[in-house]
């Protein structure tokens, strides 16, 4: 049954692959590129959080197609917590087969393993309760926590394969198929619960989310 389920969920993905492949390049001549504000100038100072940039190595670059991309730390000196990282991907067309790269394949490739997954609903100004997934991930010693999410269009989904419906629909609906990956880590300190580590990522997020409109167009 396990291996028939894999299956058959590997054709599903295939298959949402193939349509939006096809029905994205059918009506490629009329997309919209709605203006916006590049990630490079999302402040780096946000309440009492303060961000140090760092550098995406062009190999990588490479991998994740044509986009703008933002990788940060941010640490918050009043509270000395562990820091919080930010990763922002977001592409402004997906019509020729540069789609969002899910987690799930990058961070194995980055060495870390995936120790827990759950979902979890969040909720910010601005933008409808959703779900995100949250993993635990390790490398030797270290652990962290990740919360993640797509976003587009003023809507927030944590299925990969619903973020690739609503790719489809919006193409047909808006002539857009832009869209976005939102990443938070934070590490996992000794004693420290997992919901912890998520408390600290959602209180720093609070901040974010509520200014992305500019820079990931609704």
């Amino acid at each position: 049954m396990n291996r028939l389920s894999a299956s058959i969920r590997f054709i599903a993905a295939l298959a949402i692959l193939l349509i939006t492949a096809v029905l994205l390049q059918a009506r490629g001549r009329s997309e919209v590129f709605p203006p916006r504000t590049p990630l490079a100038a999302l402040p780096h100072q946000i309440g009492a959080w303060t961000a140090s940039d760092i550098a995406i190595p062009q190999e990588e670059r490479n991998v994740l197609g044509p986009g703008d991309f933002l990788l940060r730390v941010y640490h918050n000196s009043e509270a000395g917590q562990p820091y919080v990282g930010l990763f922002i991907a977001y592409f402004p067309s997906q019509r020729a087969g540069d789609t969002i790269h899910s987690p799930k394949n990058c961070l194995p490739g980055a060495g870390w393993s995936p120790v827990q997954n759950r979902r979890v609903q969040l909720s910010f100004p601005g933008l409808r309760a959703f779900d995100a997934n949250r993993y635990i991930i390790s490398k030797g010693n270290d652990r962290q926590v990740v919360l993640y999410w797509y976003l587009a269009h003023d809507r927030a989904v944590a299925s990969e394969y619903w973020a690739k419906f609503y790719l489809v629909t919006d193409a047909m609906r808006m002539n857009r198929s832009d869209g976005s990956l939102i990443r938070l880590t934070t590490p996992l300190m000794p004693g420290e619960n997992a919901d912890a580590a998520q408390a600290r990522m959602v209180q720093f997020a609070g901040l974010i989310v509520p200014q992305l409109n500019q820079y990931i167009p609704r």
